[in-house]
């Protein structure tokens, strides 16, 4: 005959399912979309300062995942100016105004907080 015998409980596992479930892990990511807007602002290059100050943030949650959108509404000539002034553009003259890698690195180290953030809420439910 073979027996196996338990201990413990699952209080912390339920409570944790419960946290998932109801979306408490969330919670909070308001404020981490608006350290990108605040990061996207200082880095976008200006000559007017509407690119810059045109940034905004969109949070879509679904059952199984949650998206964060940054979005910019500065559009000229029906071209979003923060993709001009990330890839660059043809001027109307025949001329090319090179692009400048702004996003990216204002990115990277937001990207890098709202992971520990994240990882943090899901280890300590």
């Amino acid at each position: 005959m073979i027996s196996f015998r338990t201990g413990g409980s699952f209080k912390k596992t339920e409570t944790f399912l419960r946290k998932i479930s109801r979306g408490d892990i969330y919670q909070g990511l308001d404020r981490l979309a608006l350290l990108g807007v605040n990061a996207l602002a200082l880095a976008t290059p200006y000559d007017s300062g509407l690119a810059s100050t045109s940034w905004d943030y969109e949070i879509k949650r679904s059952r199984s995942a949650c998206l964060i959108s940054w979005t910019n509404s500065d559009i000229e000539n029906g071209f979003p100016v923060a993709i001009m002034l990330q890839y660059g553009y043809g001027t109307g003259t025949g001329g090319y105004v090179q692009g400048r890698d702004y996003i990216n690195p204002a990115m990277r180290p937001i990207f890098d907080y709202i992971a520990d953030e994240v990882w943090k809420v899901v280890t300590s439910s």
